[in-house]
Order: C-alpha cells, then structure tokens, then sequence
C-alpha cells in the first residue's frame, strides 16, 4: 500500500500508543486467512444481485474493533475515522476506499450471529490470546481504603495485635 502524507507523518511521533501496540500485537498473533476460511461460506454467498459485498477480512477487522473497544456500530465507523491505529489496522487508504459504513457493519454481525460464527471466533480468539499469554484467568483485587478502628489495646487480652499497623492520613 503506498504511503500517504498522514503516514509519514505519523511514523514521526515520540512514541507509540497503548492502542496502536495493542492492535499490532493482535495483528501478529491471530490466523487471518484461517478466520476468513471459516466466515467465507456463510458471508454473501449469493453474488449476483445488489452492491457488490465489502472485503471479507476488512468487515472482520472492524467487527473486532467493534468488540475489543466496546463500541457501537456507528461509534466504531466514527473510530475509524477518527484514529490512525484503528485506520492502519484496517488496513483502509481514504484516498482509494471509504470505511465500511454502521448499516454494513449490522449486516456482517447478523450474518455472524445467524451461523454461529461469532461464537466460534470467541473461543478462537480465546485460544490466540491464551496462547500467547494476553489474557487473564484470574486474580485477587485488594481494598486498601482506610478506615477509622479502635485502639488496637481495647481487645480480650489488653493487648496490641501483632499483625496490625497503623497509617497516617492526611496529618491524622
């Protein structure tokens, strides 16, 4: 794909977006022509009538926009057109195409949804992102907020707990 004024202009930045290396690392990590293998029977299988259908692996990618940043389907075409990551993911040249609009975007999730697709690419998903340590199964989250206790001697034995320890707050 020939570079445009926006790409040259980008690779000079300071550095690089938490989005734009997440993207990146999915794009490395996950099998694009064998996810498309398995969408291809079901997607337009009929041809000869209406506007001819959009790539198959760009309505993948922004189907996966769509889910990985929770987004609506009018609020991913906004993303794209909006972020240069998601633009480069999508592999997208606004000089020679146009975003896939949110209509579009309905059609190929409907489509995902009516054969069972979506549900195999979550698990598929699932596999590449364990696979290559990205996702977590599990974890402890601790509170650590502080809150006011009595003396730590007003117990049983007239004694301080050894496990205990104090904390200032502010100037208390």
């Amino acid at each position: 794909m020939q570079q445009t004024f926006s790409d040259l202009e980008y690779k000079g930045r300071a550095r690089q977006t938490r989005k734009e290396a997440f993207l990146e690392q999915m794009e490395a990590i996950i099998p694009w022509t064998e996810w498309v293998k398995v969408i291809e029977p079901y997607y337009y299988p009929d041809r000869t009538r209406g506007r001819k259908p959009l790539g198959l692996e760009k309505m993948l990618r922004m189907y996966l926009l769509q889910c990985w940043f929770n987004l609506s389907d009018e609020g991913v075409e906004d993303a794209i057109y909006d972020s240069y990551a998601m633009r480069k993911f999508m592999g997208l040249n606004f000089l020679t195409e146009k975003v896939p609009d949110a209509t579009t975007l309905l059609h190929f999730r409907h489509m995902l949804e009516e054969c069972r697709a979506g549900e195999a690419m979550f698990e598929a998903i699932n596999d590449v992102l364990e696979a290559n340590g990205l996702i977590m199964h599990g974890g402890t989250i601790v509170d650590a907020t502080i809150i006011n206790a009595p003396s730590s001697t007003k117990n049983q034995d007239k004694a301080r707990d050894p496990e205990m320890h104090q904390t200032k707050k502010g100037n208390e």
